[in-house]
């Protein structure tokens, strides 16, 4: 089951393209880090999956062949964005109240459960909350629908590490006990290193990199040559190439898995931040021709 399929898909503000030829299949079950540069399209590629924007060209399904924005695929998701959309001057009780009338289910138990052993107190106002209480607040109302699929649009960027450990160990529990599929948004690559399956990498609007963390990872070597000697090779692609006097330092993602290293050269694995880094420092490509003629 793919809990997001994308084929051709594409989203244009006025002349310019914010996503474009974008074609996934994101299998359920696993948390996706979405990863990519501000303005990379990572936001507008969210935003079209729970249905918040609608696609300029190309197809988008959710849980397993609904359409995007569709009533059966919107009781299916649950998103919590980086601004935490609380009303700062409810209640946390008020919160739980409107949200359950809301929704066409709600399970107000299981949230005042989580609620009680984060300490967060139904009668404080939402807008005292601290930080990382209210990530933990939009959390919980997310999760008291059960969705199958949970968006995250970068709701960690403004916590402290404490505050983003216990949020993140929220979410992987939450997998674990419910089998919970989730999409994160983030540039805290360190913290995706631990907790992503499958990796997304956007840039200028296209995906770069789509894949299991484990098969890229086995695919790209950090790889280290005598400056001399260095030179292309058939048996890899080179992402990312630097040279510090006599050496060369290149990424490069391997062309098969029997693809073979030279002897004159060292080699290692590297990891999701080195990867990353490596694809959005090679020039990537060049930004997405604007179009002429086009009125928002």
């Amino acid at each position: 089951m793919n809990i997001v399929e994308t084929t051709g898909l594409g989203r244009r503000y006025g002349s310019t393209w914010a996503l474009q030829d974008c074609t996934l299949a994101l299998p359920a079950g696993r948390l996706i880090a979405l990863i990519g540069p501000n303005g990379a399209g990572k936001s507008t590629l969210l935003n079209m999956i729970v249905g918040l924007t609608t696609p300029t060209v190309g197809e988008i399904t959710v849980l397993d062949g609904r359409p995007a924005g569709s009533l059966a695929a919107l009781d299916g998701i649950a998103f919590v964005a980086q601004d935490m959309p609380l009303y700062r001057n409810l209640s946390v009780g008020d919160m739980l109240h409107l949200t359950r009338n809301l929704n066409l289910s709600f399970d107000t138990v299981l949230a005042r459960r989580r609620l009680t052993e984060l300490g967060i107190n139904e009668k404080q106002k939402a807008g005292k909350l601290s930080g990382g209480q209210q990530a933990q607040l939009a959390l919980s109302l997310a999760l008291a629908r059960h969705p199958q699929l949970l968006v995250l649009d970068e709701p960690t960027a403004p916590l402290d590490p404490l505050a983003r450990h216990d949020f993140m160990s929220s979410v992987m529990t939450a997998m674990a006990d419910d089998g919970i599929s989730v999409v994160l948004s983030s540039h805290l690559l360190a913290e995706l290193e631990r907790v992503a399956d499958h990796l997304v990498l956007v840039s200028n609007g296209r995906i770069r990199v789509d894949g299991p963390v484990d098969d890229l990872i086995e695919e790209h070597r950090l790889v280290t040559c005598a400056t001399a000697a260095a030179s292309d090779h058939p048996g890899w692609e080179v992402i990312e190439s630097s040279s510090t006097g006599t050496q060369t330092h290149r990424l490069v993602r391997l062309t098969s898995p029997t693809a073979s290293i030279p002897s004159d050269c060292e080699a290692r694995h590297v990891g999701i931040e080195e990867l990353t880094l490596g694809y959005f420092r090679n020039g990537a490509l060049a930004p997405l021709p604007a179009l002429t003629g086009v009125s928002r």
